[in-house]
């Protein structure tokens, strides 16, 4: 098995005067914020004590956590959402997806009332699908962070692209719900069409998936959501999509399919368990798709092009 960090150069290669004072600043910088503004949180000070312990190992691992730099930058951003809730920019949206959703997609009953698909599965789940939808769910952040491990050992100008692109994905994403927060299914089958702010976080369909294996690992981490009010679009959808794109280019049939059928897990998970509606997704498809389009023409074009071309010699 190769090793994870190649050429790793001079094992006792000096760090400059500016990189200290750098690593100084950037870290009095980071507890600040945290801890002033966010909240620090045990997972804040964990999440430092890696990134320094491999920035100060050796010079691979150095070069390393620069290269990942675009999923740190983008867990940052996204876990100081909850500093300015989006609620507080624009108006949460609750009715309005709920109608669109069972516009087009509603199912009729016998009863011939019309429901949107997550109400129909709220009444249809099976152990099955419940484990399946978990597992998939799981993959959402390690899948892509997987791929780009792989793109960093094999092809170092696409992990550049795909990093940020990643990154810039999702910042359109943040965009989005910020001029457009919208409540999750969840949300309507708790409150109704009510508006109430401070709502935590809730895993809805997915307790089925703690109950079935008798733990609490969904139900622990949405009471840490960064944000309820975030469904449109899917970012939990757009990630595959963007992986499929990247994995396109490889010319890889294997690695297509592998992605293709984590588009279609994740893209029903989140209707099943009731996190997103089929336009949340949807909308996360196009986001990416957008993302990837985008990305792809900045980056051949000043300054990005120059920022890219920096990155990839000192990685």
């Amino acid at each position: 098995m190769k090793n994870l960090f190649p050429d790793p150069g001079p094992v006792h290669e000096s760090i400059s005067m500016k990189q200290r004072i750098t690593f100084l600043l950037g870290s009095l910088t980071y507890f600040i914020w945290f801890y002033a503004f966010v909240g620090l949180r045990s997972e804040h000070v964990g999440l430092y004590v890696v990134l320094v312990g491999l920035y100060l190992f050796r010079p691979d691992t150095r070069r390393f956590i620069l290269a990942f730099g675009a999923f740190i930058i983008y867990w940052i951003v996204y876990d100081s959402m909850r500093v300015v809730p989006n609620y507080m920019i624009n108006p949460i949206h609750i009715q309005e997806p709920y109608d669109l959703e069972r516009s087009w997609f509603g199912i009729l009953t016998a009863g011939r009332q019309l429901i949107t698909p997550n109400e129909y599965f709220a009444g249809h789940t099976y152990p099955a699908l419940d484990v399946l939808a978990g597992l998939f769910y799981l993959g959402w952040v390690p899948v892509p962070l997987i791929f780009a491990v792989y793109l960093f050992r094999t092809n170092k100008p696409l992990f550049i692209r795909f990093s940020y692109a990643f990154l810039f994905t999702n910042l359109l994403g943040f965009v989005l719900y910020y001029l457009y927060p919208a409540a999750p299914p969840w949300y309507v089958e708790l409150h109704g069409f009510e508006i109430k702010h401070n709502t935590p976080g809730y895993a809805a369909g997915l307790l089925q998936f703690d109950a079935f294996f008798g733990i609490q690992l969904f139900s622990s981490m949405y009471e840490k959501n960064a944000n309820v009010f975030a469904a449109i679009p899917s970012l939990h959808a757009a990630y595959p999509v963007l992986c499929l794109l990247f994995g396109w280019e490889l010319r890889k049939p294997w690695l297509n399919v592998l992605f293709g059928v984590f588009i279609a897990g994740i893209w029903f998970a989140a209707v099943y368990t009731r996190h997103h509606y089929v336009i949340d997704v949807l909308a996360g498809g196009m986001v990416a798709l957008a993302g990837y389009l985008l990305f792809q023409y900045l980056v051949v074009r000043d300054p990005l092009k120059k920022g890219y071309d920096m990155l990839l010699k000192r990685i």
